[in-house]
């Protein structure tokens, strides 16, 4: 029989897990130090990702805290443009801030750029709004809202400081071998093995008593639309290779992934990746150079 201890353990850990996925802080367990680069020179070697205690005093202080609540609490803040039962931070680790975990540290400083998807020049509320409309399978913010101005102040403040054109020698992650043939059978028995104690035997995701969002569905009517990046296998096995599961290191601080090969990562993704999910009208429009990705589900 095992000890009540065990299973107090086991009924806490994936909640703890889940908040150290979406935690304002960085999972590191010291602070990290990166070069930032402009014209390929370094020009300040001692940035730090900052932390919710330094935004205190701040002259924006109020609508960067409160950027920071809508990115991780996007569904329960903004119910009529999030359709999905998605936060932004379900893709975007520890609120942005982790190497490899999709981060916002250097948002502020690469748009606008012009975007292989869309064909143009996109700017950051663009691309904000992109996210609400494909990941949040939703509709998009009002550019001049209060919302929107919070999540661009809270993006603006991790690289504040730095000059515009400069670059934070920060590993965004996305990178992963795409000559790799995804076993889908195999990638079934890998996500029963990996993922199914958070995202569900049928990808639904879990909740909490209130209907919070905790884990995000993986695919049905409550996750991602077609349209979304993580609905490309390549680009959703690279994430899952550097981020899932999450995981508890050794050293004693949060951490994620180094759990699964490039070849696990590109058999779940392709499983869970062609599972059905909402479409997207917008479909039609993207890629209008061409270059449309291999991976692409249209």
């Amino acid at each position: 029989m095992k000890h009540p201890l065990f299973a107090l353990v086991r009924g806490i850990l994936p909640v703890c897990l889940a908040l150290a996925a979406c935690s304002e802080t960085p999972t590191a367990a010291t602070p990290q130090q990166f070069a930032v680069k402009v014209a390929k020179e370094v020009v300040k070697s001692d940035y730090q990702v900052p932390s919710v205690a330094d935004v205190k005093g701040h002259s924006n202080e109020e609508l960067i805290r409160y950027g920071g609540r809508l990115l991780n609490e996007t569904k329960r803040l903004l119910p009529n443009n999030v359709g999905a039962s998605m936060n932004c931070n379900s893709c975007h680790i520890a609120n942005g801030k982790e190497q490899k975990g999709a981060p916002y540290v250097n948002a502020n400083l690469t748009y606008p750029q012009k975007m292989p998807r869309a064909g143009k020049m996109v700017d950051l509320a663009m691309r904000i709004n992109g996210c609400f409309q494909r990941s949040m399978n939703g509709k998009p913010l009002d550019v001049n809202s209060k919302e929107m101005q919070a999540m661009l102040a809270y993006m603006a403040w991790l690289s504040e400081g730095l000059p515009k054109k400069a670059k934070i020698d920060f590993d965004a992650g996305g990178k992963i071998d795409e000559s790799l043939v995804p076993n889908p059978e195999r990638g079934k028995l890998l996500y029963a093995q990996q993922c199914v104690s958070c995202h569900g035997d049928n990808g639904q995701g879990s909740k909490d008593a209130r209907g919070n969002v905790v884990f995000p569905p993986l695919w049905g009517e409550e996750s991602f639309n077609i349209g979304a990046g993580m609905a490309r296998t390549y680009k959703a096995a690279a994430f899952l290779r550097d981020n899932m599961p999450m995981s508890v290191q050794k050293n004693g601080a949060w951490g994620q992934g180094g759990v699964l090969s490039d070849q696990d990562a590109v058999d779940i993704a392709e499983y869970f990746t062609h599972q059905p999910r909402p479409d997207f009208a917008g479909k039609v429009k993207d890629w209008p150079e061409g270059n449309k990705p291999k991976d692409a589900r249209y």
